[in-house]
């Protein structure tokens, strides 16, 4: 069974920082892309950060610059380290797993709230 697991979500003051790890379970997924997603109550879920099996990353605009994807194939594990955190970042955020790097994303966590306290 796939799983995908988020934590190191928390409450952090605007300018600080937080690391999310994803662990993934259930398969190999070095020749995954992996990506991030956040939703905030009464929003659409968002695109964070997307991190292809060959290391190349991509971000949305509003993340440049402070968010940074990396991941860990032996760890079977995806890292979105956060900086400079707004209070506008608040959301819940998801890791997700797709079967390759050009494929739909087929798996999803539950989920880890983020909230930034100004």
């Amino acid at each position: 069974q796939v799983q995908l697991v988020e934590s190191g979500g928390g409450l952090v003051q605007a300018g600080g920082s937080l690391r999310l790890s994803c662990a993934a379970s259930g398969r190999t997924f070095s020749n995954s892309r992996m990506g991030w997603f956040r939703k905030a109550p009464g929003k659409e879920r968002e695109f964070v950060a997307a991190m292809w099996s060959g290391g190349n990353t991509f971000y949305a605009d509003s993340m440049k610059g402070r968010f940074t994807i990396s991941r860990d194939n032996a760890k079977n594990t995806v890292y979105l380290q956060m900086n400079s955190l707004k209070p506008e970042d608040t959301a819940v955020y998801y890791c997700a797993a797709s079967l390759s790097d050009y494929t739909a994303y087929t798996n999803w966590g539950q989920g880890t709230q983020v909230t930034v306290s100004s």
